[in-house]
């Protein structure tokens, strides 16, 4: 469910955390004569919600950063809700007054952008190239990749007679316009030359799921939960990672204001620091990650593990290669905004530099190269 993207609403359960207050508070309550003596005390920062042990923070934590930093998460699996949960801002940044809040999709956090009331947002590579096209024209940067997103966006189709993008000649195609899962359709659709023989309809994940039940689509190009409930009756032939393959990467980004990257270029290091930790935590240490990530989403870590193998993450050696902030990266902002021109999103595609000058890879450098 990339940043671009609606997040559908889950039912929160009650946290690891918040279980075992309520239980000491219950043994308190059937104690009364000890109450006195009976506090609660979690040992946790307020941000976390799994039991995972207490870490510190992977480097020596740098007091001279202050002020408020806001930071806009999704409820996506990646390296925000491992840092979030781990509570390693505040760890690495002691004197920081760190504020998480959680945008429901990417054109939120460009809003965000928009009005300054956020430093820095999870979004994804459509909205970050449509924050740097006219008419926004926003002075923003991104300064991670978060995921190159793989499986967890496919292509679905009903029919099991058909196993490859050329048979949908003639067929529906349901998929959120403006999102990443529409430019990967759109893209693999132009490659196998069936842009003008197939319909594409633009709905809202709820509403696939009720145009494929009812038979008025016959395929759609979506993101979790919603593929896995259209796999239980059809079956996936294409995914986001083949599009990428073929030179249509798509992404989850996080963006942050301008001013305020060059007037924290410390805060923007440890930041740096705390994302490519929660990197070597989800390639490395699978177990933890999972456990930090189940407590965030409140979901069980079966259904976590399953979404993390749909992304592929980046250390901030790999993001300094020069296929992602060694160049790449930019080149492939400027072809999402060719994209949004043609879909009518965007008025204009700025000059190649706007996109180059917008990658801020200096952090990435530093953490790549201590």
């Amino acid at each position: 469910m990339p940043a671009s993207h609606t997040t559908q609403s889950r039912r929160p359960r009650m946290s690891g955390r918040a279980l075992s207050k309520f239980v000491a508070l219950l043994m308190c309550a059937c104690a009364p004569l000890a109450l006195s003596s009976c506090i609660v005390k979690s040992g946790r920062g307020e941000q976390s919600r799994s039991l995972n042990v207490e870490v510190t923070c992977p480097v020596s934590p740098d007091t001279s950063v202050n002020g408020q930093i806001r930071i806009g998460y999704q409820q996506i699996p990646n390296g925000d809700l491992v840092v979030k949960d781990a509570d390693m801002l505040s760890k690495c940044m002691p004197n920081a007054k760190i504020t998480w809040t959680q945008f429901s999709s990417g054109a939120d956090v460009v809003r965000a952008f928009g009005s300054g009331s956020l430093d820095l947002g999870l979004y994804g590579s459509a909205p970050a190239a449509k924050s740097l096209s006219a008419p926004l024209n926003l002075d923003v940067n991104v300064v991670w990749i978060q995921d190159v997103i793989g499986g967890a966006e496919s292509l679905a189709v009903r029919d099991p007679a058909i196993k490859t993008i050329d048979q949908l000649r003639g067929k529906k195609i349901g998929v959120p316009f403006g999102s990443t899962s529409h430019l990967s359709l759109m893209s693999a659709l132009e490659k196998a030359g069936l842009t003008k023989d197939v319909t594409v309809i633009n709905l809202e994940p709820s509403a696939i799921l009720g145009a494929w039940q009812g038979g008025q689509i016959d395929a759609a190009w979506i993101w979790e939960p919603t593929l896995s409930e259209l796999t239980t009756s059809g079956h996936i032939i294409m995914t986001a990672e083949d599009t990428a393959n073929a030179g249509s990467p798509t992404f989850d980004l996080e963006g942050a204001r301008g001013a305020f990257v060059r007037d924290n270029p410390a805060a923007m290091k440890m930041w740096t620091v705390a994302q490519n930790w929660a990197v070597d935590l989800i390639k490395n240490h699978r177990d933890d990650a999972v456990g930090r990530i189940a407590g965030q989403l409140g979901v069980d870590a079966a259904q976590v593990r399953t979404q993390l193998d749909g992304y592929i993450y980046l250390t901030a050696k790999e993001q300094a290669e020069p296929k992602w902030f060694g160049g790449g990266l930019a080149t492939d902002l400027r072809n999402t905004a060719t994209f949004l021109l043609n879909q009518g999103e965007v008025d204009a595609v700025s000059s190649p530099q706007t996109y180059v000058n917008a990658v801020y890879g200096t952090s990435i450098r530093e953490v790549a190269q201590p």
